[in-house]
């Protein structure tokens, strides 16, 4: 068993060797700007083509409608942002959910700022929205529903087709950010009408620092950076040619072995939760258990704190996160876990464990062996669940 046990795939993973290996002629011998006219930057413009071809493959488009980008938040920035200042002279009105991502989030509050209306759709237990209240947030004045076809914390799956076919019947545009889903499951921007698109390259074993926008042709939006003609006028400055080489790479491996490390994640997954659930009482699995994420695990243990279990787990060398935004200075429990209805003492007990390729099963019954240890040293200090105890002590006793 490896000396570090990673389980934080949804934050970040660690590069395949052969993207690394694509990537090093790009830093060292082919070095032209795609952009200038001689043989040496042919080669990184034609790289870079070959990458747009390549995940235009993946999700049923076009090359022309891929564009690269520094990762996924910028990418959903971009989209949203674009299409409400290219679109004013339709609408102000932007559908979106409580649970997104805060590169979604935070862009819509910014964007209300400057007279946009948004609205947040709820969500149920399992983190899904209803279609009824999709279709009774629209207004003529809709111009874009930005949905995430994958929630990053929860693991849980949005139905992205019925999204897709209702924004397509009210000619609406539709964006997703895809960012934990792409490479994990089979997306197809027709079958879905998809208009806009958010990917990452580190969420799929690619480097950090590049990621890409689907634009399907025909969508109207504004430029992003202003300056040069690169990404045919929409997105100016050079390219980072070594970062879409290692994310064409990633993709390639990533789709090569999709359907078999679904497969195993899955089972993994499912290994983990039920192995949890039997051996550590007062625990709960957020998220939904069919709609979700073939490596993506969030549990809620009662009466402790999140942030302290993942800084013993820590001290285990057991690599995970917490649903609880303590660790970034908030009081406040994640966005999404009170979204789907858990209160704050819940909600801040919560972790967070997502598997990648190289997950083992002797990996993760270290890690429950740990979580047990950890979970209940901490309720033995904990004075809520010393009165939980005895108050169930006395029910049992009458």
């Amino acid at each position: 068993m490896k000396d570090i046990i990673y389980l934080d795939n949804a934050a970040t993973t660690r590069m395949r060797p052969a993207v690394a290996d694509a990537m090093l002629p790009f830093l060292t011998e082919e070095y032209g700007n795609p952009s200038a006219v001689y043989g040496l930057a042919s080669k990184s413009r034609a790289a870079i083509n070959k990458v747009r071809e390549t995940i235009a493959g993946t999700l049923f488009a076009r090359p022309e409608e891929i564009y690269f980008t520094a990762g996924g938040s910028e990418a959903d920035n971009w989209a949203l942002k674009a299409v409400f200042e290219a679109n004013k002279d339709k609408g102000n009105h932007i559908i979106t959910t409580k649970i997104e991502h805060h590169a979604v989030l935070y862009t819509c509050h910014y964007l209300e700022s400057l007279g946009c209306e948004v609205t947040y759709l709820n969500v149920d237990e399992n983190g899904r929205i209803s279609m009824d209240e999709l279709k009774r947030a629209i207004r003529p004045t809709t111009i874009l529903i930005s949905v995430m076809a994958a929630n990053n914390e929860i693991g849980t799956l949005e139905p992205i087709k019925e999204i897709g076919e209702i924004a397509k019947k009210h000619k609406i545009y539709f964006h997703t950010d895809a960012v934990q889903a792409y490479g994990q499951i089979p997306i197809s921007v027709e079958e879905c009408h998809i208009d806009l698109l958010s990917a990452s390259g580190h969420k799929l074993n690619g480097p950090k620092g590049v990621g890409f926008l689907y634009i399907r042709k025909g969508v109207k939006l504004t430029s992003f950076l202003h300056g040069g003609a690169q990404e045919r006028g929409r997105r100016a400055g050079t390219e980072n040619v070594p970062g879409i080489i290692g994310l064409g790479r990633a993709v390639e491996l990533a789709f090569e072995d999709m359907e078999e490390r679904r497969q195993r994640e899955t089972e993994l997954r499912d290994y983990l939760m039920e192995k949890v659930m039997a051996e550590i009482p007062y625990v709960r699995v957020n998220g939904d258990r069919i709609n979700r994420l073939p490596n993506n695990v969030n549990f809620s243990f009662q009466f402790i704190e999140g942030e302290s279990l993942l800084i013993m787990l820590d001290m285990k060398h057991i690599c995970a996160s917490s649903g609880s935004a303590c660790t970034s200075g908030s009081l406040d429990p994640s966005h999404v876990l009170l979204a789907i209805g858990l209160p704050h003492e819940i909600a801040h007990g919560s972790l967070r464990l997502t598997l990648g390729y190289e997950t083992t099963k002797e990996e993760l019954d270290h890690t429950v062996e740990a979580i047990k240890e950890i979970v209940g040293k901490l309720r033995d200090m904990s004075p809520l669940y010393e009165d939980f105890i005895r108050k169930h002590s006395e029910r049992e006793e009458q």
